[in-house]
């Protein structure tokens, strides 16, 4: 009988995964990235779709902790009803409450997330994380879907402050490999990732940590997979609200990071900035889509009113 109550499927598999045997990771993959389909499959069924022998799906579910495959099933599809009411929840905490008081509620539960990122963030692993950005040769950046967002952020400021940056942006395990198929002991990949955990991002950092590169994750607990191969853990509080992840805590520490690894570098900050903004109007790059108001006055290449009214 499964005994780790505390967790559910999807959080009972991640804690598993870095002790799977290779078919053991390629049936938590699909799970965790099929759970829609795969809680109408049979263990046969799923063997015979991932090319593996049916025992071997039923010792999977052994291996978790359940009595078989049928039991955990049954887990599976509990987790699959909970995440499809979710809409039905929000209903039942913001259905009676008027346009104000959601915002209001919104606003306080981030604020919140951010005082509870504030204590629990290690500073010494802060510390360590802008020292390995700034020392290596080529900093590897990947978070995927709703974690995204955070990586074009980080990777837009960290192509400012420093050269060398790469974000991965792929929708298969394969693709992403490629793109790293470089890295070394002599770089780092930051892995961005919060519930529900990315597999693709556990592989990238698996991937890593092979070749020795330097790991940091930015995840939301210590019992995250995330942590299972980085060296350095950045920790931002993510919950649910509704249907939609909170990213204001993580976005806040990746903000505070940038500040940080600003200051430790202002002249190369500043050289790489006046540059940029010599390109820009070298090439025109803002001319038509972006007014400053306070430095200049406004470059139209079209009249605001017609000639008549003039």
């Amino acid at each position: 009988m499964w005994k780790e109550k505390e967790l559910d499927i999807i959080e009972l598999i991640d804690r598993h995964y870095v002790k799977m045997s290779k078919s053991h990771k390629k049936i938590a993959e699909f799970i965790k990235e099929h759970y829609d389909q795969a809680v109408f499959m049979t263990a046969s069924k799923i063997g015979s779709l991932l090319q593996i022998s049916e025992s071997t799906v039923v010792r999977f579910a052994y291996g978790l902790g359940f009595e078989g495959y049928p039991d955990f099933q049954k887990e599976l599809a509990e987790w699959v009803k909970n995440k499809l009411n979710t809409v039905s929840k929000m209903g039942a905490k913001y259905g009676n409450s008027s346009r104000s008081e959601i915002l209001t509620s919104v606003l306080h539960s981030d604020m919140e997330k951010i005082a509870h990122t504030l204590e629990m963030v290690d500073s010494a692993a802060f510390e360590a994380a802008i020292d390995s950005i700034l020392e290596a040769k080529t900093v590897y950046i990947v978070g995927i879907r709703t974690c995204e967002p955070l990586a074009d952020f980080l990777s837009f400021y960290l192509n400012m402050i420093r050269g060398s940056v790469v974000q991965l942006k792929t929708t298969s395990a394969s693709e992403m490999f490629e793109q790293m198929i470089r890295i070394d002991e002599k770089d780092v990949l930051i892995g961005i990732s919060f519930p529900r955990y990315s597999m693709r991002t556990l592989k990238a950092m698996e991937f890593a940590n092979d070749r020795n590169a330097k790991v940091i994750a930015i995840t939301d607990s210590i019992h995250s997979p995330m942590n299972l191969y980085s060296s350095c853990n950045l920790l931002a509080r993510s919950d649910m609200v509704s249907i939609v992840d909170s990213l204001v805590a993580p976005l806040s520490l990746i903000n505070a990071l940038v500040v940080a690894l600003c200051m430790k570098c202002p002249q190369e900050v500043k050289k790489n900035l006046s540059n940029l903004e010599e390109a820009w109007n070298n090439y025109q790059v803002y001319l038509n889509d972006e007014i400053n108001f306070i430095d200049q006055a406004p470059v139209l290449d079209y009249p605001l009113t017609d000639k008549k009214e003039r």
